[in-house]
């Protein structure tokens, strides 16, 4: 089943929005992904007669031998108040599809072509990741206020984003944790982002992370300068690469990069994968992120579930540590079924406390949630 939740523009939508040119003076500022088994019957997107795809852990080297010799993006600014303008770069949809015809077979012929096509979701084969979604800037907004980037220079922390997509809040954490993190305060910082499709995760969560990077990093580095194209792409050599390697390891970053539906398999490998030794045995803060993750009664239930488990294991595992999740959403989702309203009453059902961070009621009526255990 394919649907498109039709908002009247509020959405942000690649194609239709007139994107921010990017020139060079502008911004100063190896092994195949392993699968694990999951049920049909469980997870967000059940279709009947389809299984679902299998929790999957992809390798970072794996998703960069993936990378084109160059991206195109561009840049959307989002006001946080008092005149405070963040820059996040997105990798554009034209250039998606550009690859996606250069290459001979892609992972999942279907849901590539799904997510590049009409539909905002194709139910079971393409979950909308292509996209960015306006409650994912509600989130950025909501992590801004909330000073959260106090949190990377204080302590040990791991982020999770689900439903990921094009990752705008993680890139707003990941450029605060490469800016504002002095060589002292640099401590371990674990950036899992889970995706349904990992064709998303490939040709445009990687990607950001890398043009979020090179851009905070460009000034003063000839190299990423001279990457940078006056047609706003960023070249790709293999010296950029490797230097992106470079720097998440002298920044003590880790990106673990998940895709499949949500189910128990997926909470065992989300803890199976990507979190260091160093962090094993710590009380560092966890914080779970999703935005427009709740948009059908299937999604709600699935994410719900996942949700309560990551809480649950992170209160027994780390008993001294800290774990919370931001959940931003539209009120309704309109023809779906889907309700923020739903969600609140869900976790608080399931024994978490819940309380309201931010509302939008102009145009169509958004919020962000904080829900932790009681």
């Amino acid at each position: 089943m394919g649907f498109s939740f039709s908002f009247a523009g509020d959405d942000i939508e690649e194609d239709a929005q007139v994107p921010s040119p990017v020139h060079p003076s502008q911004t100063k500022p190896g092994k195949p992904a392993e699968s694990s088994s999951a049920s049909s019957a469980a997870g967000a997107f059940p279709v009947q007669g389809k299984p679902l795809l299998p929790p999957t852990q992809h390798a970072l080297d794996h998703l960069l031998s993936r990378l084109p010799s160059k991206i195109a993006f561009s840049l959307l600014d989002v006001h946080l108040g008092d005149g405070r303008i963040l820059r996040l770069p997105r990798r554009e949809l034209w250039d998606v599809r550009v690859q996606l015809m250069a290459e001979e077979n892609t992972d999942n012929p279907s849901e590539s072509e799904a997510g590049l096509g009409d539909h905002d979701v194709k139910t079971g084969i393409y979950e909308g990741g292509f996209k960015s979604w306006e409650s994912s800037v509600d989130l950025v907004k909501v992590l801004a206020r909330e000073n959260v980037s106090n949190a990377l220079l204080q302590d040990p922390c791991v982020v999770v984003e689900l439903g990921c997509g094009t990752a705008l809040p993680s890139l707003a954490l990941f450029q605060w944790a490469l800016g504002e993190r002095t060589s002292e305060q640099k401590h371990p910082l674990v950036l899992a982002l889970a995706d349904y499709n990992p064709s998303v995760l490939a040709l445009v969560t990687l990607p950001n992370l890398i043009l979020a990077w090179a851009l905070l990093r460009r000034g003063g580095n000839p190299m990423l300068e001279e990457a940078f194209t006056p047609d706003g792409e960023l070249e790709l050599s293999p010296e950029l690469v490797d230097a992106f390697r470079q720097t998440l390891s002298s920044d003590r970053i880790t990106l673990s990069f998940l895709s499949g539906a949500w189910s128990s398999e997926f909470v065992d490998l989300l803890y199976r994968s990507g979190v260091p030794a160093d962090l094993a045995s710590t009380t560092q803060k966890t914080l779970l992120l999703g935005s427009e993750t709740i948009y059908s009664p299937f999604a709600l239930e699935s994410f719900s579930n996942a949700l309560l488990s990551i809480l649950q294991l992170e209160r027994r595992e780390r008993s001294g540590g800290d774990a919370r999740a931001l959940i931003a959403a539209k009120r309704l989702y309109f023809g779906v079924g889907g309700s923020l309203d739903d969600f609140v009453d869900k976790m608080r059902g399931l024994g978490a406390s819940v309380r309201t961070l931010a509302e939008e009621t102009q145009g169509v009526h958004r919020g962000v949630v904080e829900c932790v255990l009681s």
